[in-house]
């Protein structure tokens, strides 16, 4: 598959990296070109780099990481990403103490959604710091590590769950891209644990499906009033 990366920070370098090891064919775009040329150098396997129009234009997926700044500012035209499955893996900044207010009533997803009506948004990888990556694949495996994603077509979410099972998540369907609201709330606790409770960047919060218990003892779960 062809991914087109827009931006260059941690997690756009660290998941462009992991689905070209993957055989997936791998643009970085950046304001700065030469600083995606350089990533593209660093990372091999035949990946390039160049400007954010070009990475636009290149992928069949594009991932976006350009934190707080719509896709229209970013790009000369926008016309290039009607049809495309656009990942967004964005949080909102952290507030001193993490003295974070109510659940947003719109997702940083959704305003993306809005910027670029024509394209297919899906809220994925945004609970994940970029430390965790340096274990795909095998230990991710190994640990069911989850991935959470959502987003309103259903094609876009099936193929982003497959780039995620290629470096070795447990992709979970959240659903309709209104669930980022919610995703983007658990990134920020996950931001928390890692940072606020001190627990480091690899602390994750992964779905695990119990066995349905053999005995009844506590009278089963009753109906509310």
């Amino acid at each position: 598959m062809k991914i087109g990366l827009i931006g260059t920070g941690n997690m756009s370098r660290s998941l462009g990296i992991l689905w070209a090891e993957q055989g997936h064919e791998i643009f970085w775009g950046s304001r700065d070109p030469n600083k995606a040329k350089s990533v593209a150098e660093f990372a091999g396997h035949n990946t390039q780099g160049g400007t954010n129009d070009e990475a636009a234009e290149f992928g069949e997926v594009i991932f976006y990481s350009v934190r707080g700044v719509m896709p229209s500012t970013v790009l000369s035209s926008t016309d290039c990403l009607a049809g495309k499955i656009i990942l967004d893996c964005n949080n909102r900044d952290i507030p001193e103490g993490f003295a974070y207010g109510p659940l947003m009533a719109e997702s940083l997803a959704e305003k993306l959604a809005v910027d670029v009506p024509n394209a297919r948004v899906v809220k994925a990888f945004n609970t994940i710091a970029q430390e965790v990556f340096e274990l795909s694949p095998e230990p991710l495996q190994e640990h069911q590590v989850s991935v959470y994603i959502c987003g309103d077509d259903l094609e876009a979410r099936q193929t982003t769950m497959t780039l995620a099972k290629d470096i070795g998540f447990n992709p979970i369907d959240c659903g309709p891209l209104r669930s980022a609201r919610m995703l983007e709330a658990l990134g920020d606790f996950i931001r928390f644990m890692i940072g606020g409770m001190g627990l480091g960047p690899y602390a994750t919060i992964s779905v695990n499906v119990l066995p349905e218990a053999s005995q009844q003892r506590l009278g089963r779960r009753q109906s509310g009033s």
